[in-house]
């Protein structure tokens, strides 16, 4: 199965440099190149990839505009958005979490770990880690975050809501199930039927949300 991918960053070199290093990989296809934001959505509703590699800052309608409309389009529900940026703490990286983006890279990551992000979140899994999207939500949550409704927190059982603040915390579903004592299918179970409650679209959007409730905070655990 390919790996439909498409470039969104108004460097013509850096997607130049992106297009070459995938397309040497036989299971990557890139679709398409965008210069700008705009660009960006028009290209995911016309060939529909399965990632888009998304420059946060770039003229006219930026990479976080971009995200939250793709993010926002339900006939591009399959769509991930990775976010790329020039450093490691951005100032836009949570925001960009919070509007649907499934993760982000630092543009100076190894080619190696690029395709295999790219290939994570293809398959559906979050692209970080949780401890590293926490890193990144504990210094902009408390900053931006906005007050998350009780009923939304009243959709979640006592255990969902275990299960989620330990998620937020970065812990992994073998390391729930470890300090919950149960099966990491179990604890998979859970995390996916918060995610379903809460509307989420992946565990970085999750990890947002626990911060935001106020149900993990930074330094927890």
């Amino acid at each position: 199965m390919t790996i439909r991918v498409v470039l969104a960053d108004d460097q013509t070199l850096v997607r130049a440099g992106f297009r070459a290093l995938l397309d040497a990989e036989p299971d990557i296809e890139v679709v398409g190149e965008a210069n700008d934001g705009a660009h960006a959505v028009r290209l995911a509703r016309q060939t529909r990839p399965d990632v888009v590699l998304m420059d946060i800052r770039m003229p006219g309608v930026d990479g976080l505009v971009a995200t939250r409309e793709i993010a926002g389009d339900p006939d591009l529900a399959g769509v991930r958005i990775v976010v790329l940026t020039t450093f490691e703490l951005d100032e836009y990286v949570a925001e960009a979490l919070r509007s649907g983006a499934a993760g982000f890279l630092v543009k100076s990551t190894v080619p190696a770990e690029l395709i295999r992000g790219i290939r994570v979140v293809a398959a559906g899994d979050g692209l970080l880690s949780p401890s590293v999207t926490r890193r990144v939500i504990e210094q902009f949550a408390r900053r931006t975050a906005s007050p998350v409704p009780p009923r939304r927190l009243a959709e979640l059982t006592d255990r969902e809501r275990e299960v989620v603040a330990l998620a937020g915390a970065g812990l992994s579903n073998e390391e729930i199930a470890g300090r919950l004592v149960v099966s990491p299918a179990t604890a998979k179970t859970h995390v996916s039927r918060a995610m379903v409650k809460l509307g989420v679209r992946d565990r970085a959007q999750l990890v947002v949300f626990a911060y935001e409730a106020g149900l993990v905070r930074p330094g927890w655990l």
